[in-house]
């Protein structure tokens, strides 16, 4: 069974790739059938433990799969995801062939996934980890005229941080003596926390965190939209936020007074807050909700970095709170593309009216997002900020400012999309078609459940995952700080504050926040950011252009050398001899006596 759940997708995918195209209905068949004896599958493996492994490559290196209360919560979320996903894509594309590409995609990656979440060794976890990168080029492949320079940007910075990866687990099973993960415990010394720096690199750049996130934006507006809300969205970050947890408290032993667990909060809170500020001055429905995927990582990362009890919980509860509301609101935002023909909030207006049933899953997807009770997202910032402020309150006050300038950007998209007057582009705009809504639906009405019942998931999914080092811990139910609380609703309320006094100065919605965007020094900032100043991958080419220029200066200054400076010595040399031999016998004879006198007086001097 548990070879199966990774078996089923990946045959089902390359089912519908060799599907002829003379059987247009076979492909939404089996993609559909697929995903959901997937969900059935991955379901029942709940509650269950396994160990399959037989010999791959000998000294230890075996072809080795666990299944346990974690792998199977994962393994679990990504069927669910990929069912919804799958049926939102039966109304969205049009094309027939791209149409096929993306159900062999989603398979395809659905069954690596599961591959590297099941993996019990190091080694065969890599190899799933690494095939993903082929479908994540694959997927941005299918947008627009730019997705191939975006899916090269991915490919680049996904296979950079992988080799890091890769030098960490070299590293790990080199001071561990086995590649087996269930066997490895090892201390954060200078060659342990050498090697958990490598393999976290790894995990946060596959969870979107900064400074490994740039290719995102770009994807969200050149790939296709159930591609970002399928990967980016949600399986990339239960991917990159399992293998945090596994290296953090499984291979390694993370404790709150290690400068590697600070190092982790530094990370955190600055991916938090530097891209929140991104996504407020953004004006694309797309690319706003994608910085917003790479700012709700940094609170997984802030909450799992403090190495204490309630931080833990919090950030594994935040991550499949975050696929959960991330996902929906990238699927509304497919939605108003579908049916308005474009994402510009220029363009956008009075959808609210014209799309309900899109507009109420909008509304509960943010509320989520921006920590509003008694939606999930409000329950899991809780204990984030729990932790945060068990370790420093500055961590706790970047966190908290974050959720303000979160609910600040919401309240904008929001009210520039679905509020004010209906722009002349969407006058005839009509609500998506069932295939489309039901999965914003289902997913919108899971963040309802998550957060009214929020001991279903933490008593079931989360908190067993960390076993004894929660002892005497339970989080389940409401907040038990009242000051978090109380300093919740007060920063919710001064977002509110906020964007009435930006509506009341600027007249719009989308201006909303034109305050904050060209406040003294963040302009700069700003105005440096969209340029990609801080982009390390554009940073990198112009380092690389610049080499390339250096080089070839080099090169024509070597072959001026040789070719230029060489040539005329000789020429000149050549000259010089050539006068010397005139043919007149006196010049001759008066060379050969200047000689045997120079010899002479050699030898004399010698002796």
């Amino acid at each position: 069974m548990t070879m199966l759940v990774i078996a089923l997708p990946i045959f089902a995918s390359l089912l519908i790739l060799l599907t002829p195209k003379r059987w247009p209905a076979s492909q939404p068949t089996i993609l559909m059938a697929a995903t959901i004896a997937s969900l059935f599958l991955s379901f029942s493996l709940f509650g269950k433990e396994s160990m399959v492994s037989f010999p791959w490559l000998g000294g230890g290196l075996d072809f080795s799969f666990r299944l346990y209360q974690f792998s199977a919560f994962i393994v679990a979320a990504v069927a669910a995801f990929s069912f919804l996903i799958a049926l939102y894509t039966l109304s969205f594309f049009r094309a027939d062939n791209q149409s096929k590409l993306f159900a062999f995609y989603l398979l395809l990656s659905q069954g690596l996934a599961a591959g590297a979440v099941l993996a019990n060794n190091l080694v065969v976890m890599l190899f799933f980890w690494e095939a993903l990168l082929l479908t994540l080029f694959g997927f941005i492949l299918l947008g627009g005229q730019y997705s191939f320079k975006t899916a090269i940007k991915a490919f680049t910075i996904n296979g950079i941080t992988d080799l890091c990866m890769m030098l960490g687990i070299v590293l790990t099973i080199f001071l561990a003596g086995t590649a087996t993960m269930t066997k490895i415990n090892l201390p954060l010394d200078t060659l342990g926390a050498t090697a958990f720096i490598f393999l976290m690199i790894g995990a946060i750049a596959k969870a979107g965190s900064m400074p490994f996130h740039t290719w995102i934006p770009d994807a969200a507006l050149d790939a296709p939209l159930p591609f970002m809300a399928f990967l980016p969205a949600a399986l990339e970050k239960l991917l990159g936020i399992y293998l945090l947890t596994r290296i953090s408290f499984d291979l390694f032993q993370l404790k709150p007074e290690s400068w590697v667990s600070s190092l982790l909060m530094i990370v955190g809170a600055a991916t938090l807050i530097l891209a929140v500020l991104m996504a407020l001055i953004q004006k694309n429905y797309k690319k706003l909700l994608s910085y917003h995927a790479i700012s709700q990582v940094g609170y997984m990362i802030l909450g799992l970095g403090t190495a204490v009890p309630a931080g833990m919980v919090g950030g594994l509860f935040h991550m499949i709170n975050h696929a959960m509301y991330k996902s929906c609101l990238f699927l509304t935002g497919g939605s108003v593309e579908k049916q308005a023909g474009t994402t510009d909030l220029e363009k956008l207006g009075g959808l609210g009216w014209k799309m309900p049933v899109t507009f109420g899953c909008f509304l509960i997807a943010a509320a989520s997002i921006s920590g509003v009770p008694p939606f999930n997202g409000f329950f899991s910032k809780e204990l984030v900020y729990d932790g945060a402020l068990e370790r420093g309150t500055i961590f706790y006050v970047i966190a908290l400012l974050g959720s303000f300038f979160t609910a600040a950007s919401f309240l904008k998209l929001g009210h520039a999309a679905y509020f004010g007057q209906a722009a002349t582009q969407t006058r005839e705009t009509k609500e998506a078609a069932w295939p489309m809504l039901l999965p914003m639906i289902i997913i919108a009405a899971l963040c309802l459940l998550f957060g009214l019942w929020n001991a279903l998931p933490l008593n079931n999914l989360i908190q067993p995952v960390f076993g004894q080092q929660l002892a005497g811990h339970n989080y389940a139910g409401l907040p038990h700080n009242l000051f978090l609380i109380v300093m919740t609703v007060i920063v919710i309320g001064l977002a509110l504050l906020n964007h009435w006094f930006g509506v009341k100065r600027y007249g719009s919605g989308l201006k909303a926040a034109d305050h904050i965007h060209y406040a003294p020094g963040l302009k700069q900032a700003y105005n440096l950011a969209e340029k990609k100043f801080f982009d390390p991958y554009e940073l990198g080419l112009k380092a690389i252009r610049l080499f390339a220029i250096i080089a070839w200066g080099l090169d024509r200054l070597i072959d001026w050398l040789y070719s230029g400076l060489a040539t005329s010595a000789a020429r000149l040399l050549s000259l010089v001899i050539r006068k010397s031999h005139s043919g007149n016998y006196a010049t001759y004879l008066w060379w050969v006596i200047v000689s045997l006198a120079g010899s002479m007086l050699y030898i004399f001097m010698v002796k």
